[in-house]
């Protein structure tokens, strides 16, 4: 569940911000961010922050937003599981609407080449490098079949014995929602063998090996390998930065008194 908080934090702040949006339910008249291609039957966690909001609201009713628990889920998933933590600033308050355009649109796939990789981390005011380290919030997690099938069967940058191993768990026909961990090495730990698996040529994603594939980034990938301390140094620094777009604060928004509804 951690991975799926982390993920669901990153899928907030890239549509309209950090302002909870994500975590609204369609209804009759109103069409949100879950139902969009990059979410549809892969977005986990609602519960999770759902449970955490009503229990706050019995004790701080109408103080603390959707947002900011979704925020500090996220951090607190990457510590639970051996990251290192980063300061959550809060008072980051809730919308009142969502964009699903925004979110087929904006919310990075993964079939994508490096540079398309770079436009959409820059549409959001983030630097090559810093692209680079919070791409491995896929040092954890599992993925479904359905998004790594094309690369461990048509792709030639890929370890042989890794692919063979893939398949078996993702046949060329069916099985599309079989789950393959995105990081091979150490599954359910927060730490640089992601970088470590890309050397290695061992991205379960076509973009994750994007990274590493004799491009601008190879030299950062290589320093995150070899550095544990930089790359948690670094992935908190933009974790703060990712944390701050395009937030609701003062009288814009609200706090949302049940995070899938507006109030």
């Amino acid at each position: 569940m951690g991975a799926s908080l982390l993920r669901l934090h990153f899928h907030d702040c890239f549509v309209q911000g950090c302002d909870g949006s994500v975590l609204l339910k369609d209804t009759e008249t109103f069409k949100g961010e879950q139902g969009a291609l990059p979410n549809a039957n892969s977005l986990r966690g609602f519960d999770v922050i759902e449970n955490i909001k009503t229990h706050l609201e019995l004790v701080c009713p109408g103080v603390v937003s959707c947002a900011d628990i979704v925020a500090v889920a996220a951090r607190d998933s990457v510590v639970a599981l051996g990251g290192d933590g980063w300061e959550v600033g809060l008072g980051r308050r809730d919308s009142s609407t969502a964009s699903l355009s925004e979110a087929n649109s904006d919310l990075p796939g993964p079939n994508l080449d490096l540079n398309s990789l770079i436009r959409a981390f820059d549409k959001k005011g983030f630097e090559v490098d810093e692209m680079v380290v919070l791409s491995a919030a896929h040092t954890i997690g599992r993925a479904r079949c359905l998004f790594f099938r094309t690369r461990i069967y048509n792709e030639s940058n890929i370890d042989t014995s890794y692919a063979k191993l893939l398949r078996e768990n993702c046949p060329f026909v069916g099985g599309d929602d079989n789950l393959s961990p995105l990081d091979i090495t150490t599954r359910d730990t927060f730490d640089n063998a992601y970088f470590k698996d890309l050397m290695s040529k061992k991205g379960l994603f076509h973009s994750d090996q994007q990274l590493y594939n004799g491009g601008s980034t190879n030299s950062k990938v290589e320093d995150y390998a070899k550095d544990s301390s930089l790359f948690e140094s670094d992935f908190g620094k933009a974790m703060i930065k990712m944390g701050e777009l395009g937030i609701l604060t003062g009288k814009q928004g609200q706090i949302r008194s049940v995070c899938s509804r507006v109030n």
